[in-house]
């Protein structure tokens, strides 16, 4: 507020006192930002609803592009790359950062660029990042961002680095994790939270055997110090190490919050969505219920000291991470309001727990699930089933279900399901093959859901997507058939690679890129970076294959004639359990033509009143144009960015790979616009105001003549 200089009448002064209270109650959280999208997914809460109504069901036909922005740290010609970034608007600046992890100050209004801040090096890989963190102290204001193993402190108002941050304006996060900082690689994907003058992050690690524990950090946003860290893998005396074996902490991995956080600041608690242990599919040797794994975890925000927690999954062997910020919503309970944690899950289903104490709203059996047939595998024997709210996607299917778009691939993929194990949801792992529904790309992902605090909904995209795992003993699956680098090399791609880009190299773009004719394409230091450190939605591989395997597999993507063995016998036959793998991870189950095995819809949109737990309705959303029955209904799309509602009444959400843009009504789910997008788009969309004018932004991929990317914005005339 101004301050007002003018002499007040008697009396005036009790009229302001009572005017400001009802604004500071009005404003809700203490950042709230007017322009209205100041953090990722619009507040600390992670609420994606923006109180604007200027656009609303009475006027959305009208939107029109209002500017276009483009990225330029790709030279036209290279690979077009995705794009997962949230736009944060501050004071009328909107703060972006591109495919290739630069961040851009863009005027809000105009489009304009105002500074970019070029992160990574020449040739350091970019991996995937959903946008930035402002933070401020009076006149020192800040962007505090992650590329590569940096937490990176910008000045908000010249794009330049912070020295005093860190050391030259940089925190390694590889440091102050368990392992050795040389042979790991830690980075950000989601942005970070603001306490006061701490930012809380989470990390993103590899999931295979080897990885580091993903624990919790706050760092000083003036100095970058490390204010506290919470061991998201107990150490010995602290809760939750009697849910793992003794030594565990030594060695276990995963457990991280890669999909990020929210935080109550009237409470001082921050709220964590955590994944799952490492490896994703084999828990030998982690028997137990592997606390923190899987769970919506609380802690004082200030100091990171335990308040609750609760586990979603017990003893994940799914790779049913927590994959979407909880959302802090408020219900009606009794006719009271009750201030609660919203989580949407991978497998489906919504838990919705007491904000101060962690305990379900509604209630919620431990059911018995099957037993795991797995040589030392000792799953838990029991899952939590929510009876109430029912799941928002699949969970179950049946003959009846398969697609039948010709005979003989209908027969294959028969054939299929009767041969593998499938006892319903939580069939473990098994070497026979196991169907999985929802599996590791279904229910929602990291865009996560949208609260409108005026209805309670929660505005929920689900995707339905069953898989089929193909465990096999990794060493002896792909055991090397000579001594050559080049043979060893075959063995580590097929080992660590092949399920994200195929056996045969050719990936599934743009997702997971083709590496064939790499050699064409990238310098093999840029490509060995990308190994390292990770890249897309690749993670980093150091530490998890050795030097040795590094310069194998480089040798066989780039096709060398070296000859000689990679790894010498002395190195490789260490004493070591068996390492089981999931050979087909991340792959929809499919009929031999490459249609989805199972009916559609495959993707929705629901809108669930939490006060209830009941839905009021569940659309489909996306369309492939080459599988729709004529006169039929559209058949959903893969995508895993999320909606925004807003208080004009309408659902905002993007597509994937069908380039769209839509509006829905909040209160039925009619579409009500649509727009064409020049790229897929795989991000969040977010509203703000600047000069009295709404606005709706999104990022979008990039394309062949603009590989970079772009941020568009959409407004009334």
């Amino acid at each position: 507020m101004k301050e007002n200089k003018r002499r007040m009448k008697p009396g005036a002064a009790l009229c302001l006192i009572i005017a400001f209270s009802a604004f500071v109650i009005s404003c809700g959280d203490k950042k709230s930002d007017v322009d209205g999208w100041g953090a990722y997914k619009a507040d600390p809460k992670g609420t994606s609803y923006s109180s604007l109504d200027q656009i609303n069901l009475t006027n959305v036909a009208k939107l029109e592009n209002t500017w276009t922005f483009r990225m330029s740290d790709l030279a036209q010609g290279a690979d077009p790359v995705s794009s997962q970034s949230n736009p944060i608007i501050i004071n009328g600046v909107m703060y972006a950062n591109s495919g290739k992890q630069t961040v851009y100050a863009i005027d809000a209004a105009t489009g304009k660029e105002i500074w970019s801040f070029k992160s990574l090096e020449e040739g350091q890989p970019s991996a995937a990042s959903r946008g930035v963190t402002y933070w401020e102290s009076g006149d020192d204001k800040r962007i505090l961002y992650s590329a590569g193993n940096s937490l990176i402190a910008i000045d908000a108002k010249t794009g330049k680095i912070i020295p005093s941050f860190g050391t030259n304006g940089r925190v390694n996060l590889n440091e102050g994790v368990r392992d050795d900082p040389e042979k790991i690689s830690v980075t950000l994907t989601t942005p970070g939270r603001i306490f006061n003058d701490l930012i809380i992050i989470g990390s993103r690690l590899p999931d295979f055997y080897g990885a580091p524990p993903g624990y919790i950090r706050a760092y000083n946003c003036r100095t970058g110090a490390l204010a506290w860290t919470f061991h998201t893998i107990p150490l010995p005396g602290e809760p939750g190490y009697e849910t793992w074996p003794p030594d565990a902490y030594k060695y276990a991995g995963g457990v991280n919050c890669w999909a990020g956080m929210s935080i109550d600041m009237d409470r001082g608690m921050v709220f964590l969505a955590l994944g799952s242990p490492s490896y994703d599919y084999y828990g030998a040797d982690r028997k137990g219920e592997n606390l923190y794994g899987n769970c919506v975890l609380a802690l004082d925000a200030a100091t990171g000291q335990y308040k609750w927690h609760f586990q979603t999954v017990h003893h994940d062997v799914w790779d049913y991470d927590l994959a979407s910020p909880p959302n802090l919503v408020t219900v009606k309970q009794d006719g009271k309001d009750v201030d609660a944690v919203a989580q949407v899950t991978k497998h489906g289903f919504v838990f919705v727990l007491n904000r101060d104490t962690g305990e379900s709203l509604f209630p919620i059996e431990e059911r018995p699930v099957p037993a795991s047939n797995l040589p030392g595998e000792e799953t838990w024997p029991t899952q939590p089933f929510p009876l109430k709210p029912k799941p928002f996607v699949r969970q179950s299917m049946t003959e009846d279900d398969l697609n039948h778009y010709s005979d003989a691939d209908y027969q294959a993929i028969l054939e299929k399901f009767r041969s593998v194990r499938y006892e319903g949801l939580f069939t473990p792992p098994d070497l026979r093959g196991t169907l999985s529904i929802p599996a590791t790309r279904g229910g929602a992902n990291w865009g996560g859901a949208a609260f409108d605090p005026n209805t309670t909904y929660l505005y929920i995209r689900g995707n339905n997507l069953p898989e089929i795992q193909t465990i096999v003993d990794m060493d002896k699956h792909f055991a090397a058939q000579n001594n050559t680098i080049l043979e060893t090399g075959r063995v580590t791609y097929m080992q660590h690679c092949s399920t994200c880009h195929g056996e045969e190299r050719k990936g599934i773009p743009p997702t997971f890129p083709s590496l064939v004719n790499l050699k064409d394409r990238m310098g093999e230091n840029e490509a060995l970076g990308k190994i390292r450190a990770g890249s897309g939605q690749m993670p980093g591989y150091k530490g998890v294959i050795t030097e040795a395997e590094e310069r194998a597999i480089m040798a066989f993507l780039y096709e060398k004639i070296e000859q000689g063995s990679a790894v010498t016998k002395e190195s490789t036959e260490e004493t070591k359990s068996v390492r089981y793998g999931n050979i087909t991870a991340y792959r929809t189950w499919s009929d031999p033509s490459g249609n989805p095995a199972m009916k559609g819809p495959w993707n929705t949109l629901s809108a669930l009143n939490l006060s209830t737990g009941e839905y009021e309705w569940q659309i489909p959303v996306g369309n492939d144009e080459k599988l729709q029955e004529e006169g039929g209904p559209i058949t959903g799309l893969l995508a895993r960015s999320g909606p925004m509602v807003t208080a004009g009444d309408l659902v905002f959400l993007s597509g994937a790979d069908d380039k769209k843009l839509w509006a829905f009504d909040k209160k039925t789910g009619k579409m009500v616009w649509e727009t064409s997008l020049p790229a897929a788009n795989n991000a969040n969309v977010c509203s703000y105001s600047v000069n009295g004018k709404q606005y709706v932004a999104l990022s979008v991929g990039g394309t062949k003549e603009n590989p970079s990317g772009s941020i568009m914005t959409f407004a009334l005339p």
